[in-house]
């Protein structure tokens, strides 16, 4: 199999999608990565497990990607080994009329993983800056002073918000919270066989939305604010992972070997150490359950 070198889907400086692929090979068989990935996720199984222990870190792993790129199965398939109690999946889908009166931040900060444990965002806070701004109309539901129509939108409003998104990443990224941002990058033909897959096999059907193919048709839109987005928000603490995912097993490889390479950087999760008084005793302890009658 090609070796893995992580940081060459990290985006670190200006990019455009179109000069990344939506395919790589990695001259493996199917099987042969499917056990690459069965080796990573337990892998990464244990370090959650060592990360609850230790309650120092959280991690939030935001995935967006455009209808059929696999979030959903990506999901299933990359924490399948994790301990339930170690990872949420949060969907977030049209903001409820509760959520409509916070800011559009609110429902996000709410669902952040608690100290020791992942958060899955399936879909996520940059809906805010790609859905809306490709239907600026959903701009009007959060009751904005001063907007009162989709004209009244200031010029600069999505680059205040991407700003407003980067200061809420960092300042979770400064208290113990490891952000992980991946796009899913598909092509629109790869998109369209999925459609019509759905549209093919009965036991998908249910997925198909005639909203599907009104979205498709805006996207060369969704993908010049996805650039846009991911090139104003890639940072340091905070960085976008572009992972090419025409091919769902490599795309799940990718992304599960980004995780493990990351939290592997951080050497200071380990168990806690016993208190010294329980050390000392432990003979007394084993001798004591030993003997039990």
């Amino acid at each position: 199999m090609r070796t893995i070198n992580t940081d060459d889907f990290k985006i670190t400086g200006p990019t455009k999608l179109s000069d990344l692929p939506t395919f790589i090979d990695l001259k493996a068989t199917k099987d042969k990565i499917k056990d690459a990935l069965d080796e990573t996720r337990e892998a990464l199984s244990d370090l959650q497990d060592k990360m609850y222990a230790h309650n120092r870190y959280s991690v939030l792993v935001c995935l967006q990607g455009m209808d059929t790129s696999g979030k959903d199965s990506l999901i299933r398939e990359v924490f399948r080994e994790f301990n339930a109690r170690g990872v949420v999946v949060h969907s977030f889908k049209t903001p409820t009329s509760a959520e409509l009166e916070h800011d559009y931040l609110w429902r996000h900060y709410i669902a952040l993983p608690e100290k020791g444990k992942f958060a899955v965002f399936n879909r996520t806070h940059y809906e805010n800056v790609l859905v809306t701004r490709v239907h600026p109309e959903y701009i009007l539901n959060e009751n904005l002073p001063g907007i009162e129509a989709v004209e009244d939108i200031p010029k600069d409003f999505w680059k205040k918000r991407m700003k407003q998104i980067a200061h809420f990443e960092n300042h979770i990224a400064e208290n113990g919270t490891i952000v992980l941002k991946f796009f899913l990058h598909l092509s629109k033909e790869e998109q369209r066989q999925r459609l019509l897959r759905r549209l093919e096999k009965e036991k998908h059907n249910w997925k198909f939305s005639p909203g599907d193919l009104k979205e498709r048709s805006f996207w060369d839109d969704y993908q010049r604010y996805y650039e846009e987005a991911i090139n104003e928000t890639s940072k340091e603490k905070a960085p976008w992972y572009v992972i090419p995912a025409d091919d769902k097993d490599t795309c799940r490889l990718l992304l599960a070997k980004v995780i493990w390479d990351v939290l592997s950087q951080h050497k200071d999760i380990k168990y806690p150490e016993l208190e010294d008084k329980v050390k000392d005793n432990m003979s007394f302890y084993k001798n004591e359950l030993a003997n039990e009658r």
